[in-house]
């Protein structure tokens, strides 16, 4: 299926402002040096370095710090399993792959590897100076074994015993036993020892085993004030290793964990089964080739050596740690609901007015379009709308799309039960989405054997949009209802990750989602739409003219105004586009939260470009592009960051906000609440770093999530208490009958959902 070029709507939809010629844009080389493009790899590295710096922050409770250690962990992961691996591939394979910056793949690689040894230095520092010794004066601790009291130590030898030793493998090392095929990130023990004094050395690896807590938590009384102590499993078999190895002389037992390439490599024109191709891919992928070793602190130089020949690995490749080896180990701690008072106050989300708890979901959408802002906003609209659906007599067909949902997710249980009804299901199942591939084979196999139809996307693309279509036979007539999505159907991230959902009725939309589904299912090209973009069809062109065109606007003396909010900034046409833009005098903001290969604040060439990143408590997820277009605002929410992959390799939608009142609501407060954030916004310099932003002297420290969150919980009190009231009121004519308060009214602490924000159908 190739995409047809069409004229874009943009040049004819009803909002636009006839133009008069218009200078010609000064000549796009210009834009296209290398010196203008800031390092992907590097960019990113910066982001995670804004993630450490929460941890740094004094300012946070103590366990949200410990929760951002982790994150930064497990993100340096995934960079080093995905990004490294294939710098690493390019370097092997002496191609010429030069990014828009200028670096060569080898010195990409020697610039991450010079940033991420910084970084990590950092890391362990923070934790072993700062983090850990808080803990311990919170009674959390996390004890060497070594220096455990008798109780103590009696009872973790137990453990070992019982719990522990029958798990343990050792595998021997030497000419009849090759160095063992170990699993990505996987914590492994090298064994050095030898059958007599002076004799030869001999090797052996222990693995630990996965399906152990690699955090023990150690046994405590209910007392309030006894110490939560915790021991890691890696040290407690280091610590009873000579158990394993009976007779034998130890010369030393030493850490170490290897990460592997991860990144999937299917084929679609080869693969006559994707789903088994993938399954496949997968069994192979946590064997790849290693890019990273991770070693403790004091192991030897020839231990070292050794390892680093078995993986051919470099110096480079090596980190040598002083503390665990990872600490995403330390997520208990994170997930313990004993340590309430050193986390963040709890939030819940409310309902929104419109869509309260028992609506008729399909009659609100039939009067109004309905904007939420998760996870500021419940939501449970989503699944409930899916789940209602499924049992509705007068639905006739569901359509779907996933990318991510979660393992236990009520949606797709939702469409299997739909599918037994039998009713018409099609989901477009992504099996290629990072990391979640093996759930997806999951859920996919299960709605086929429901009968629904599963598709596993276009070849060669992913199918990384967030469309629902249902179709129901009114009353009045058949009708089409739908939900567009920045974020995934997955009801867990929908709590963390902030996102947009929008439900509507409107004719022409429904309509043309519906021929993006006949597209991606069926045997047409695409048509061409005047209100969705879809990618990889003609998202990056009609995204060009958009800017194009306020560039146009501000040639001509009318006001430019340009606000973006990404995860990422990647796509070299854009941001050429945003300097041609800026040099004619348009006014851009940039909410880019991870990566941006965009260099602002450069004299004559993005002087007239502002970049943050925000990093808080939720992770930011939301695209928004707004373009004001002399007066005639354009607001679009997306699936897709400007990035090559999205704009390319993906199928996307952005889709217009039309309704006066909700368009309104993100330009007028949405985004400008983003804009002034100066609590967790960083800006972009010139030279790629970003600088934290503080509040002017007088002026209010504005936070942009703490904004919305204060204003969820406001409405949940404004409307408990209007609930409250209307039941006093009625109390004196119901008999037999205690009027109770809201469970919404309670304070967050005590677990209430609170419900119904008293705001129509706004943000």
């Amino acid at each position: 299926m190739q995409p047809k070029p069409q004229p874009s709507p943009v040049d004819d939809a009803p909002n636009l402002v006839a133009l008069p010629d218009a200078p010609e844009p000064p000549p796009r080389s210009r834009f296209s040096a290398p010196e203008n493009f800031i390092n992907r790899e590097l960019s990113w590295l910066e982001f995670n370095r804004r993630v450490l710096e929460e941890a740094e922050d004094p300012t946070q409770p103590l366990i949200e710090r410990v929760k951002f250690l982790t994150i930064f962990s497990s993100n340096l992961d995934e960079f080093f399993e995905i990004r490294v691996a294939g710098i690493k591939q390019q370097i092997e394979s002496e191609t010429s792959d030069i990014g828009a910056d200028g670096l060569t793949p080898t010195e990409a690689f020697e610039a991450i590897q010079r940033r991420a040894h910084e970084l990590v230095a950092k890391q362990y520092s923070l934790w072993n100076d700062d983090l850990a010794p808080a803990l311990a004066k919170n009674n959390i601790r996390v004890h060497d074994i070594a220096q455990l009291n008798t109780k103590r130590a009696a009872w973790a030898r137990r453990y070992f015993r019982e719990e522990v030793f029958p798990m343990l493998t050792p595998l021997a090392v030497d000419a009849s036993h090759p160095f063992p095929q170990l699993l990505n990130k996987s914590h492994n023990l090298l064994v050095r020892a030898r059958t007599e004094k002076g004799g030869e050395q001999l090797h052996a690896i222990v693995q630990v085993p996965r399906v152990l807590p690699r955090l023990i938590l150690m046994p405590r009384t209910k007392g309030q004030d006894e110490p939560w102590e915790y021991i890691y499993l890696a040290a407690l078999i280091k610590h009873n290793i000579a158990d394993l190895f009976p007779g034998l002389i130890l010369d030393g037992v030493h850490a170490f964990r290897v990460t592997r390439n991860s990144d999937l490599y299917i084929d679609d024109e080869e693969a006559e089964n994707l789903l088994r191709s993938i399954e496949q891919e997968l069994r192979r992928s946590s064997r790849g080739d290693a890019v990273r070793l991770e070693i403790e602190a004091d192991c030897p130089r020839e231990v070292r050596e050794l390892l680093l020949r078995f993986f051919d690995l470099g110096e480079a490749d090596l980190y040598r740690l002083k503390g665990p080896l990872t600490m995403t180990h330390l997520v208990p701690l994170v997930t313990n609901d004993a340590f309430a008072k050193l986390k963040d106050r709890v939030f819940q989300p409310v309902r929104d007015l419109t869509l309260p708890a028992h609506a008729d979901l399909f009659e609100v959408m039939r009067r109004q379009d309905v904007l939420l802002h998760h996870p500021y906003e419940s939501f449970d609209p989503i699944v409930e709308l899916i789940e209602k659906s499924a049992h509705d007599p007068h639905v006739l067909a569901l359509k779907i799309t996933l990318y991510r949902t979660s393992g236990d997710s009520p949606i797709v249980q939702a469409l299997i039960e739909a599918a037994n009804a039998g009713k018409q299901v099609t989901a477009l199942v992504e099996l290629r989405a990072r990391f979640d591939e093996a759930a997806n084979i999951q859920w996919a196999r299960r709605l086929e054997e429901a009968g629904a139809h599963v598709v596993y996307g276009v070849v060669g693309l992913k199918t990384h949009c967030k469309a629902l279509l249902i179709v129901r036979r009114d009353e009045d007539r058949l009708r089409q209802y739908v939900h567009l999505g920045t974020g995934n159907y997955h009801p867990r991230t929908a709590r963390i990750y902030t996102d947009f959902s929008l439900f509507t009725t409107n004719p022409k939309l429904t309509e043309e989602v519906a021929i993006v589904f006949n597209t991606l299912t069926g045997l047409a090209g695409y048509p061409g739409l005047e209100k969705l973009m879809v990618a990889p069809f003609d998202l990056n062109t009609r995204l060009v003219k958009l800017i194009e065109r306020e560039r146009d606007h501000a040639l001509a003396g009318r006001p430019g105004r340009i606000i973006v909010k990404l995860n990422s900034l990647v796509d070299q046409e854009l941001i050429e586009k945003l300097y041609e833009a800026s040099c004619a005098g348009v006014k851009i903001d940039l909410i880019v939260r991870g990566i941006c290969c965009l260099r602002p604040k450069v004299p004559n060439l993005s002087e007239n470009v502002r970049v943050v990143s925000i990093v808080g408590r939720f992770l930011e997820h939301s695209r928004v592009y707004y373009f004001e277009n002399a007066g005639e605002p354009v607001v679009y929410l997306a699936s897709a960051d400007w990035m090559p992959r999205n704009l390319l390799r993906r199928v996307e939608i952005a889709f217009p906000i039309e309704d006066t009142a909700l368009r309104d609501e993100v330009i007028n407060e949405v985004l400008p609440c983003f804009l002034s954030d100066r609590v967790k916004a960083r800006e972009l310099q010139a030279d790629g770093t970003y600088v934290r932003l503080q509040p002017a002297e007088g002026e209010e420290r504005s936070q942009a999530q703490l904004h919305f969150r204060e204003r969820s919980r406001k409405q949940a009190r404004t409307l408990a208490e209007a609930q409250n009231a209307a039941a006093i009121k009625l109390a004196p004519i119901i008999t037999n009958q205690t009027v109770r308060p809201v469970q919404g009214a309670r304070r967050e602490r005590s677990g209430g959902k609170p419900r119904n924000a008293p705001r129509k159908h706004r943000l």
